[in-house]
């Protein structure tokens, strides 16, 4: 394509030189470029883009994007076009979608956000569409696949361009409808412009990414842009749905540009549901829709769940299945890994693994937990480094407030003291006066073996914040490490001592 016809019609892209330059492809990294690429200079949080237009130069590149003219090298061959742009996030989003055809166009593009419960609503997602007989896909925090086809994961919500590659992956191997987490760091940072979404789901916002976003408000209007019409700024999503238990729900229902589909749990939602039973092994489930009712069982533990299973039959309605077909699928979902994820060596009590990061999600882990304990329950969470720091307090309060025992540990430091961040999250342990026992061990192997060496009959371990993650993350290096695996072998220490 040439980057004439690439360019046109974008308002914040004026073509400086080199309209009958032909264009191959679009890159963002200047070690990712190929001869006759497009290469688009991104400012970034650690860099800056337009540092590497040389080096892209270099590789081949036909084309630059740049901010600033100022910001080229001073000898730009007279054969490479240059682009100048206000934005080149925004720039990256639209070219992307047009390089690669507009692909969100040719599926059914479900973009779900919220703090909590993106991942597990997009898997719902997925199952739905294929108890319909089509062919999903899906990308997201645990998962990029393609057709049943899994693909490598770099992040929640891909950058632009990655993106764009994706969805037309998605189309050429003849998926239908697909299911996107879109984060709130992808909204505000454009990752997501230029896609068509037939369906955007809200699932909940709560304290979480406020180093990024500074304030709640902030990060309202991130999750907002999903769902406002184009003309202020939104993305447009043909349809909303939009869990009205929530504050920030039943304000944003009223800015959505599309058809709204509330759910909930009380009688204003349109899309209801109830939790009739629930143990460990499995939930027991009342929907309503319309007059349309149905229960059904769920190996979804956790009244939090049940939200989940709404959003996502929402969505599925939204798209136009059918509900009953849509919800049987659902409900046949075994679960994500790492999302309340049972870990079972034939013990008398429970281990359950979570994602739980934030204050709101663990306090809805640990309430699922106790629904389903006859004895206590017993918590290991940390939290990140170079991660909010208002809500370690928060959690620390929380834990104490909800658990019997409270394990305080290391999650993901990063640059930070691991035993600086536990002592954080232990001042806001310090302000419950119930009583509650806490513990810090900064060793998050030696948290989880003392939790699961305490354990009794009836109790339930709930080990938070990692979920389905792999490694530990510190400043110099990433090691492995696998909540799973290591409850796994703490249990099988206590069960089978040597």
């Amino acid at each position: 394509m040439k980057i004439a016809q690439l360019v046109s019609g974008f308002d914040n892209l004026s073509l400086e030189r080199g309209g009958e330059v032909e264009i191959t492809g679009i890159a963002y990294h200047s070690g990712r470029v190929e001869p006759g690429n497009l290469f688009v200079a991104v400012k970034g949080f650690r860099t800056d883009g337009h540092l590497y237009v040389e080096e892209a130069l270099r590789r081949g590149a036909a084309g630059v994007v740049v901010e600033e003219m100022s910001l080229l090298p001073p000898h730009v061959p007279p054969g490479v076009a240059v682009v100048r742009t206000a934005d080149s996030r925004m720039a990256l989003a639209l070219l992307s979608d047009r390089i690669w055809g507009h692909p969100s166009g040719k599926l059914k593009l479900v973009g779900v956000t919220g703090t909590n419960g993106k991942t597990t609503t997009t898997h719902l997602v997925e199952a739905a569409v294929a108890r319909a007989g089509k062919v999903p896909g899906i990308i997201g925090t645990v998962s990029y696949r393609v057709a049943g086809r899994e693909l490598p994961v770099e992040r929640t919500t891909p950058e632009s361009a990655d993106l764009q590659r994706i969805l037309a992956t998605m189309v050429e191997e003849g998926c239908q409808m697909a299911s996107m987490e879109v984060s709130s760091h992808a909204l505000a940072l454009r990752r997501v412009d230029g896609c068509e979404f037939a369906v955007a789901a809200f699932t909940n916002l709560s304290q979480d990414h406020l180093d990024f976003h500074s304030d709640m408000e902030n990060y309202y209007r991130a999750k907002e842009r999903l769902f406002l019409p184009v003309e202020r700024g939104g993305l447009g999503a043909g349809a909303a749905v939009i869990n009205i238990d929530d504050s920030y729900g039943r304000r944003l229902v009223d800015a959505a540009a599309g058809r709204v589909l509330t759910f909930g749990r009380g009688e204003h939602a349109e899309l209801r549901g109830e939790l009739l039973e629930a143990n460990l092994k499995s939930s027991l489930v009342s929907i309503n829709y319309g007059g349309w009712k149905k229960e059904g069982r769920t190996s979804l533990a956790g009244s939090f769940n049940l939200y989940n299973i709404l959003a996502a039959l929402g969505c599925a309605i939204m798209l136009g299945l059918d509900p009953g077909e849509s919800l049987d699928g659902i409900l046949s979902h075994p679960g994500v890994p790492g999302r309340f994820q049972a870990v079972e060596e034939g013990q008398d009590f429970a281990v359950l693994v979570d994602y739980a990061h934030t204050p709101d999600s663990l306090c809805r882990a640990l309430e699922a937990a106790r629904e389903i304990a006859s004895g206590r329950v017993i918590v290991v969470f940390g939290c990140g480094g170079d991660r909010d720091r208002g809500k370690r307090p928060m959690m620390g309060e929380i834990a104490v407030r909800l658990a019997d025992l409270v394990l305080i540990t290391s999650d993901n430091p990063r640059s930070e003291d691991p035993e600086a961040i536990m002592e954080e999250i232990a001042e806001g342990a310090r302000s419950f006066t119930g009583g509650t026992e806490y513990r810090c061990l900064v060793e998050r192997r030696a948290a989880i073996d003392e939790a699961i060496k305490e354990a009794g009959p009836g109790d339930v371990v709930l080990i938070a914040g990692k979920g389905h993650e792999k490694g530990q993350v510190f400043a110099d290096r990433t090691v492995p490490f696998d909540d799973v695996d290591e409850a796994r072998s703490a249990l099988r220490r206590r069960l089978c001592p040597r």
